[in-house]
């Protein structure tokens, strides 16, 4: 193991003065597993507490620096372990990830985060990254109708096909149905070429490309022949029934208060509904409002019915995805700001203003 590195590192004088505290890995964990390939595991521990020396020798480690942080470390460690039990790969995300739930003094273990499957397939594991995601996949165990409500790359439509297929390979349901509405973002239908069919497709897309990661792709053809896995417009929901189905409006912002009252009532029994959407990308025609934005006045105090926020925190594409939703919000914050600002000085009577009634 590699020497400490010394940035960040209290005084000589300081130092000397901290109580050094240690940790003891179990023989049965490599080191490397823990601390990553040349340290980079390491590396990323140092880099977020940088007031804490750490020593490595062998298969111990000597922690030095304010009480505070240092237990965040100890505790951090205990954390990584138990992921590592579970048969769970680290990753410089998930180190970070964990970090960031133990400074939020969660309730939830990062462990119990960074380790709950929802399924696999060919050797790949679908499992929630954030906080946000476990508390939206833990919604889904136990609501009729859930509501993923948060910015791109939260992984709201992802995770939940992911429970809709587990649902599935456990037959508490029968069929899974995946809906969009075909709504005209910035095209037109009629302009694109070919049938009906043809045109519709792109915008079932997402859903397709997702459900090939988690089923195996030569039974997809089998599966939605026969029923079982169905993608379709929100328009061909209209006047069915959908009994013991996993069913999974995506797109959802840009229903109209209609249509989500329309889906809504599909429900049938032993089904269970998941609609996703981002409030801040309505694609409906001017003056159209999004039953999205307003089925929440509506049904936030209906029994078995959750609605879950994801913020940027969840996002987990590449981090400056979550930077570009950031700043798009204070950017869309100060716009609202300023035209409220303005619509209260045009209503604001003039002697008020201070434009009549001068001496």
């Amino acid at each position: 193991m590699t020497e400490p590195h010394p940035r960040g590192m209290p005084s000589a004088s300081v130092a000397a003065a901290l109580p050094t505290h240690a940790i003891t890995i179990p023989p049965t964990v490599s080191m490397v597993t823990l601390l990553g390939p040349r340290d980079e595991l390491l590396d990323t521990i140092e880099r977020a507490f940088p007031t804490v020396d750490v020593h490595v020798r062998g298969n111990e480690l000597s922690l030095r620096g304010p009480g505070a942080d240092v237990a965040v470390v100890e505790r951090l460690i205990d954390e990584l372990l138990v992921v590592i039990d579970a048969g769970q790969p680290l990753t410089r995300d998930a180190v970070e990830r964990a970090i960031a739930m133990l400074r939020a003094r969660t309730a939830e273990r990062p462990a119990d985060v960074l380790t709950l499957n929802i399924i696999s397939n060919r050797g790949r594991t679908i499992r929630p990254k954030t906080l946000g995601q476990k508390r939206y996949v833990d919604a889904i165990d136990m609501h009729t109708i859930v509501f993923g409500i948060g910015p791109a790359g939260t992984g709201k439509t992802y995770l939940a096909m992911a429970k809709a297929v587990a649902a599935l390979q456990s037959k508490r349901v029968n069929r899974i149905i995946l809906t969009r509405p075909a709504v005209e973002a910035g095209e037109r239908l009629g302009f694109l070429p070919g049938t009906l069919s043809d045109k519709i497709d792109p915008y079932l897309r997402p859903l397709y490309d997702a459900l090939h990661d988690m089923v195996d792709p030569d039974t997809i053809p089998r599966l939605m022949a026969s029923g079982t896995i169905e993608v379709a417009p929100l328009a061909f929901m209209r006047g069915r029934s959908l009994n013991d189905a996993f069913v999974i409006l995506d797109e959802a912002q840009n229903t109209s208060a209609e249509q989500m009252k329309m889906f809504l009532t599909r429900l049938g029994f032993g089904s269970k509904m998941v609609v996703t959407g981002d409030i801040t990308q309505i694609d409906l025609p001017g003056g159209t409002r999004s039953g999205l934005a307003h089925v929440r006045d509506i049904l936030a105090d209906v029994d078995d019915i959750y609605f879950t926020e994801l913020t940027s925190a969840d996002v987990v594409r590449h981090k400056l995805v979550s930077a570009i939703v950031d700043a798009y919000g204070a950017s869309e914050a100060k716009e609202q700001a300023a035209r409220e600002a303005e619509d209260h000085g045009r209503h604001t009577p003039r002697h008020l203003a201070g434009g009549a009634n001068r001496p």
